[in-house]
């Protein structure tokens, strides 16, 4: 029997860790945190110090028992969840679920997962760390006395469903803030003057006009640009001093989680919460010729720390690999920001020798490119600069100094292998070849080919990227980079946000949650008060600053607040957002609701005029009614009043206008001709609950689903079976639809079981793995088949 037990918190980091232990070790998963705040209610006691009421989640008993069973069994229990605040306070949770003494306990923390790391770890393990726990609890209690109290006053106010959160909601001034600034920009008309010229050699070359007659040359109108260009182009073309100098470029640092974020999603187009995903299966462990391995270090860290064996071992293959000449003489070193945890390390391969070409084999294409990404990224951290040869030439013609600049890239060093992408889009090295220059030489007449005056308007700043939001939201010390991608996903799952051209943009309801906010929480939607926070709960880890306190100073002023907004927050539920837009029919000024469906424009008569309309907003945020439909000609089949267009969630359909006394609608085809109403097919069972017949109902959406014929006095119904078993139960999984109206298949056992797919299931076996079902998954480059299990393309 095993002396010892070792927790982990994932089941794949479990089985990989599994295997270099031996028999002396049983090694169980918590599968995440098994305690948490209720969910029902705020489970803070405020007049008790902030104490929180953490219960067992519901689920989660099973694995609270079987780990309490595994530990009465063990000499010695090993905690050994992430080496982060969060893995921290999962294994104080456990800790205190077995009831030992907390010193009896032995923490291991895990930086990657090699055989070597792995008992190096538990052949020295730690203490519980109680102020990284404080850390832990104080984010915690302060994210839910906000989101817990601020989403009911929204619920109120605007509309049910919604939330706030700590950060979130300053993530999401942010991007309103930027949009605004987008549709106040006036752009400013600028001009430039360029001469066009060849020397005695090849090749030609272009340069700028950067003084005339002695001053700046920044013209704002045609007029001054032509003067300029009649006043030099009869001149002689004369070469002024020409400067010429070596320029180094050095690598990017090795990944942090921010960077990593942000560079995947560059170069990869992945979303950070893809990005986390992917890179926490490699971290956890991937079956190889060497058995399972750990590809990568903890994923989670803001620390450029590098260890010195990974940087002995990269130097060799960089030397043996690339040469020596790209092999700096000493290793290249980086310094963190200051509150970076220098316990951990940087985002790495545990080992450089397992390049991304050995490792195509066992990863699936996501993985792989993941993986590639960070293998180059930490072998190009430690190569030579690469050295540019610049040149800088001035040339006057009459009253005019132009300006050519030329750089020749002579030794390509890191670049062989990486280059740092930009949040433009443009991910190519530009900076190789800016333009080449030919022999130039001070005194030497150029020949004038042509002059090219450009008109140019200043543009306004660019919506916020994935990735830029994340450099910003680093910058100014918002949130951790282990919840960026979480912060992004809330945002864009509560529809405050939307993606225009990959960008984001606030949405009518991201626009009117966030005045709400700032109007009456102003301290706590400021930047510097959020950032603030942030290195508050930094010296609770440390163990400067006591985490009751901090949320004492904090609760103060943001009740008062709260209270405030009990009554002095504009009310939008129920009356609208006044705009200065008319109402075709009556005259009155239309307001924009806030329906489950999205925004819409409706009169402020109503129910006297029940004029609507939908809108969008024109690029300086002006409201932009829809031209309303042409009328269908098409009688109520029921009543025999005239059908209308309406717009539901799933689109455009026919509604009669005798609503809500009729309630008849039918479908709209593709062509926008209408359709019939969907039949239902008999399913040829019995309904268990009345007895009668169920029937297969199509939706407007597309969908399927199962239901009882005798609809409305019986209302059973449940999704329609795709002929797959749940892989966690065992029972069918069937056809589903979100609240926002899109397709993903789940367990019929729910909430028992949780299992859901946004890929359809197909009950046919993989064909490298054999697991018992494949996902169908439509994307914008066309439909592939691939295996959840291993990921192996099926096609």
């Amino acid at each position: 029997m095993a002396k010892n037990l070792l927790i982990v918190e994932s089941p794949a980091k479990a089985r990989t860790i599994k295997k270099y232990l031996g028999p002396d070790f049983t090694v169980k998963a918590s599968v995440g945190h098994i305690v948490d705040l209720p969910k029902k209610k705020l489970g803070v006691k405020l007049d008790e110090s902030f104490q929180p009421e953490y219960q067992v989640i519901d689920g989660k008993k099973k694995v609270v028992s079987d780990l309490k069973k595994a530990a009465k069994k063990a000499d010695e229990v090993y905690l050994a969840p992430d080496p982060d605040r969060e893995g921290e306070a999962i294994a104080w949770h456990i800790a205190q679920q077995l009831g030992r003494p907390l010193e009896d306990y032995r923490r291991v923390l895990f930086h990657e997962l090699t055989k070597d790391a792995i008992l190096k770890a538990v052949a020295s393990p730690e203490h519980l760390d109680e102020h990284r726990y404080d850390s832990q609890q104080a984010r915690r209690v302060l994210d839910r006395l906000v989101g817990y109290q601020i989403s009911p006053l929204l619920w109120k106010k605007v509309r049910g469903g919604l939330s706030a959160g700590r950060v979130q909601s300053v993530a999401l001034r942010l991007i309103v803030e930027r949009e605004r600034a987008i549709q106040a920009f006036v752009p400013r008309e600028y001009w430039t003057l360029t001469a066009n010229l060849e020397g005695d050699q090849p090749p030609p070359f272009a340069a700028r006009l950067a003084k005339f007659e002695g001053k700046k040359f920044e013209p704002d109108n045609e007029t001054d640009t032509m003067a300029a260009l009649n006043a030099v182009k009869d001149g002689e073309f004369l070469v002024g001093p020409v400067k010429k100098r070596k320029h180094q470029r050095r690598p990017a640092p090795p990944f942090i989680t921010s960077t990593l974020q942000q560079e995947a999603h560059r170069k990869l187009g992945y979303t950070p919460k893809r990005t986390m995903g992917l890179a926490q299966r490699l971290y956890e462990g991937k079956e190889t010729d060497q058995g399972a391995v750990g590809l990568i270090t903890y994923m989670r860290t803001d620390s450029t720390r590098l260890a010195g064996p990974a940087v002995e071992e990269v130097r060799g293959l960089i030397a043996q690999r690339y040469g020596k000449d790209y092999l700096p003489a000493k290793a290249n070193a980086y310094k963190s920001r200051k509150s970076a945890q220098e316990a951990h390390e940087a985002i790495r391969p545990t080992s450089a020798l397992r390049t991304p070409e050995a490792m195509a084999a066992y990863l699936n294409k996501d993985e792989l490119n993941l993986y590639r990404l960070i293998w180059n990224r930490f072998v190009a951290c430690q190569m030579a600069p690469a050295v540019y040869d610049r040149t800088q030439a001035e040339i006057t013609s009459g009253p005019g100094l132009f300006k050519a600049n030329g750089q020749v890239m002579v030794f390509p060093g890191f670049t062989a292998v990486y280059v740092e992408g930009k949040d433009n889009g443009n991910n190519k090295n530009s900076q190789d070849q800016k333009g080449l220059l030919p022999p130039l030489k001070e005194g030497q007449t150029l020949k004038l080919v042509g002059l090219d005056p450009k008109q140019h308007f200043t543009q306004p700043p660019p919506r916020f990227s994935e990735a830029s939001l994340v450099k910003e939201l680093e910058e100014k010390g918002i949130g951790r980079p282990s919840t960026y991608a979480a912060i992004l996903s809330t945002l864009a799952d509560r529809g405050y946000v939307k993606k225009l051209k990959r960008n984001l943009a606030p949405t009518e309801m991201g626009l009117v949650v966030n005045d709400l906010l700032v109007e009456s929480f102003p301290e706590i939607m400021e930047v510097g008060f959020t950032a603030g926070l942030e290195e508050a709960l930094d010296q609770v880890e440390e163990g400067s600053r006591d985490w009751r306190k901090l949320l004492g100073e904090f609760y103060g002023p943001f009740s008062q607040a709260l209270d405030k907004a009990q009554t002095g927050m504009r009310q939008i539920k129920g009356q609208g957002l006044a705009t200065d837009v008319d109402c075709p029919t009556c005259g009155k000024k239309m307001v924009i609701r806030l329906g489950k469906n999205g925004e819409f424009l409706a009169c402020s008569g109503y129910p006297e005029c029940k004029t609507t309309s939908d809108f969008s907003r024109d690029e300086k945020g002006n409201i932009v009614p829809e031209a309303q439909p042409e009328d269908p000609g098409v009688e109520c089949e029921t009543c025999g009043r005239p059908m209308v267009v309406k717009k539901g969630r799933y689109g455009p359909f026919l509604a009669c206008s005798g609503y809500p006394e009729c309630k008849n609608v039918r479908p709209l085809d593709e062509n926008g001709q209408p359709g019939e109403r969907p039949k239902a097919e008999p399913l040829g069972e019995e309904c268990p609950k009345c007895g009668g017949d169920l029937v297969i109902k199509p939706t407007r959406a597309g969908g399927r689903f199962i239901s009882c014929s005798n609809y409305p006095k019986c209302r059973y119904s449940r999704g329609m079976p795709v002929g797959v078993k749940c892989p966690q139960c065992g029972e069918e999984l069937v056809e589903k639809r979100s609240r926002r109206g899109k397709t993903f298949y789940g367990c019929d056992a729910y909430p028992k079981c949780d299992y859901a797919s946004w890929h359809k299931p197909l009950p046919t076996p993989c064909s490298q793995c054999n697991y018992p079902f494949v996902l169908e998954k439509k994307t914008k480059a066309g439909t592939k088949i691939v295996c959840p299990e291993c990921g192996a393309d099926q096609g």
